[in-house]
């Protein structure tokens, strides 16, 4: 359940009527500072509780409304149908992911594999116009005997990349025994796709502050995405981005995933989370990435997570589906011409090595 407040409602005023629920009620009240407006959040059993009945604890309250899906906090309602946005702090400023913002691209390797590769990726993305570097030092791979990632180490080759560039990092979690370490480096945590439904890992990244990219499961539903979501925001954490990845059908002889870009309208009409998509995991393959990536932008994504490499050829993963950085450039530029139609590119234009 919500409670709407009318425009310009005193903060005392909201103050007094979140202390009268958490009092008099038992709930918990949820208070969410909107562009326009305030909305009080009520978590506890409210199922008995006469919404004209709340209507009459303030004259400053506009309405009271049931949210009769099962992900509270991760629905549209819940934010009285305004975007949320996810602000994350880099070596070069504050960075917002949103949908009243541009857009966001995030670009790198699929893994971290040596400080001369990282460095020049980290550099190319950064000067193409990436604000984040993607890279994994801990790989969750089908076979057990493919590579890994390096781990630790990766952690300090990521932490060196930015130092010298000022890009954000994003990396993988797989395990909750290695939080306190990519805390220390990551600025956005990546909940993969094989651990989409890990709940205990979701409650241990909803319990910290950095922000959480959630990929959607190869096989799962939006609803089931969504109430993956719903784990974290519901351990604490507000800043989570939902990242679509492609998912597993009948048909995977032309690309490895199918990606639904469907997903994206969908995720508007239910959700008030940021959105992002990854073309590169979603097709497996370098020739398709531009075209779905310009489909994506299309489409409203806020944001983009694209596979690049020096070397596609010689990667350790993933090499198929990555984009050379001469590559990654002319698509930086075609993205520009979409993005500014669409009005979610940067004024200022990024400037090519």
């Amino acid at each position: 359940m919500i409670i709407a407040m009318k425009v310009g409602s005193p903060e005392v005023e909201v103050d007094r009527l979140c202390n009268d629920l958490e009092m008099n009620l038992g709930l918990t009240p949820e208070k969410i500072s909107g562009r326009y407006k305030v909305v009080i959040g009520l978590i506890g059993d409210t199922a008995q509780l006469d919404p004209r009945q709340l209507e009459e604890k303030s004259p400053w309250i506009e309405k009271v409304v049931r949210v009769e899906r099962p992900y509270k906090r991760a629905s549209l309602e819940f934010r009285q149908g305004e975007a949320s946005e996810v602000v994350v702090s880099t070596p070069d400023g504050p960075v917002v992911f949103g949908l009243h913002h541009p857009l966001v691209v995030i670009a790198g390797p699929c893994s971290v594999e040596n400080e001369e590769m990282i460095i020049e990726a980290a550099q190319r993305v950064k000067a193409a116009g990436a604000k984040f570097l993607r890279g994994g030092a801990y790989k969750p791979r089908t076979s057990s005997y493919s590579f890994q990632g390096h781990g630790e180490n990766a952690l300090d080759l990521l932490a060196v990349a930015k130092e010298k560039t000022g890009l954000g990092i994003i990396t993988e979690l797989m395990d909750a025994a290695d939080l306190p370490k990519l805390t220390e480096v990551a600025d956005v945590l990546q909940i993969g796709a094989r651990n989409m439904q890990n709940f205990s890992l979701l409650k241990k990244v909803g319990a910290q502050d950095k922000p959480v990219v959630l990929k959607r499961g190869m096989s799962a539903t939006i609803e089931e995405w969504l109430m993956a979501a719903e784990y974290i925001l519901a351990a604490g954490n507000p800043n989570v981005i939902l990242c679509e990845r492609g998912i597993r059908t009948f048909d995977r002889s032309y690309a490895r995933n199918t990606l639904d870009l469907s997903a994206i309208p969908v995720l508007r009409s239910l959700t008030h989370l940021p959105i992002m998509i990854d073309p590169s995991h979603g097709t497996g393959r370098s020739e398709y990435v531009p075209a779905m990536t310009m489909a994506a932008i299309a489409a409203g994504t806020d944001s983009l997570m694209i596979e690049v490499h020096p070397h596609p050829a010689k990667a350790l993963s993933d090499g198929p589906q990555s984009l050379t950085p001469d590559r990654f450039d002319q698509l930086m530029q075609e993205m520009a011409v979409i993005g500014k139609t669409m009005n979610r590119w940067p004024q200022q234009e990024p400037v090519l090595a």
